[in-house]
């Protein structure tokens, strides 16, 4: 990955290299379509926060089980009765909840890490390294499948260990940029000034890395939410009865003979979602890459 030396002349451009950015995201294919399939989904999830959708996801009706799609329940009803659309989209609102919370602490946590391990050396990255190195020695679900067991199950601390999970890979990612960084002149010549670690960290070392992060972060969350419905479908996700997409695939196997649009919704909104954040992530990924911007 390219890094891009902040200059004075750089730095006050922010807003229009943003603007940029954007324009280059809409021009991309993969990154229009990306940004399509996620304002839906954030759309749905909007709908259900606001208790805009016409069926309560947790009402239970006896006469209308197992009720096939129509007009009046768009995605069917479950074996309870239960309105199939209203929960699939609190289902993928809880979803997206898990993720944001779990990528923004992995986020804040990684990069601050990452950016202390590769700026300071020394004792400060043969320690963060180490945990590092230990965390990635354990496979990502099995990690998270532990941390969820050991805590009482609730939506936020399923996030925190989807966050104890992702955190390494922030670190990783951010730590090899640093490296670079602190050997180019113009943070040489902030040390020399007399700037403190702390803020040339946070004033010429984090912008300069804000790109590769901002990638990561919309990559990451994908990977989250395919985690939270893992821990779900294994029954380590949100408790029941809140709806969870996991949790509605595991309960609909038994039925997808005779109910199969119980099944094929939950799974086909968490594709849709899956595959538009991993778009989206592409998309930004070549806006943001200013050898891409250079060739368009």
């Amino acid at each position: 990955m390219s890094v891009v030396e902040a200059t004075p002349a750089a730095t006050s451009s922010n807003g229009r290299s943003g603007r940029a950015a954007f324009r280059m995201l809409l021009r991309s294919p993969a990154g229009l379509v990306g940004l399509i399939l996620v304002g839906l989904i954030a759309l749905l999830c909007l709908a259900s926060a606001l208790h805009l959708l016409p069926y309560d996801p947790l009402l239970q009706e006896a006469s209308q089980r197992m009720r096939p799609p129509s007009s009046e329940h768009w995605f069917g009803t479950d074996r309870f009765g239960r309105d199939v659309f209203a929960r699939v989209a609190a289902g993928v609102a809880n979803s997206a909840r898990i993720a944001l919370v779990a990528v923004a602490f992995s986020t804040l946590a990684g990069t601050i890490g990452g950016i202390v391990s590769g700026y300071l050396r020394g004792a400060s990255d043969a320690a963060i390294s180490g945990v590092t190195n230990v965390l990635f020695a354990f496979p990502p679900l099995l990690l998270a499948l532990t941390l969820a067991s050991v805590f009482a199950r609730t939506w936020f601390t399923i996030a925190v260990a989807i966050a104890v999970v992702y955190t390494p890979i922030f670190i990783r990612v951010t730590r090899g940029p640093v490296l670079t960084l602190r050997e180019i002149d113009f943070v040489r010549s902030a040390r020399a000034t007399g700037q403190s670690p702390a803020a040339i960290m946070a004033r010429h070392i984090l912008p300069n890395i804000a790109s590769i992060i901002i990638v990561q972060v919309t990559l990451s969350l994908s990977w989250a939410v395919l985690t939270e419905a893992s821990l779900s479908f294994l029954g380590l996700g949100t408790p029941p009865p809140a709806p969870s997409l996991g949790s509605m695939v595991y309960e609909a196997r038994t039925l997808v003979a005779l109910a199969p649009w119980t099944m094929i919704f939950p799974g086909l909104i968490m594709v849709v979602l899956v595959v538009g954040l991993n778009l989206l992530g592409d998309g930004v990924r070549d806006a943001l890459d200013p050898q891409s911007r250079g060739k368009r």
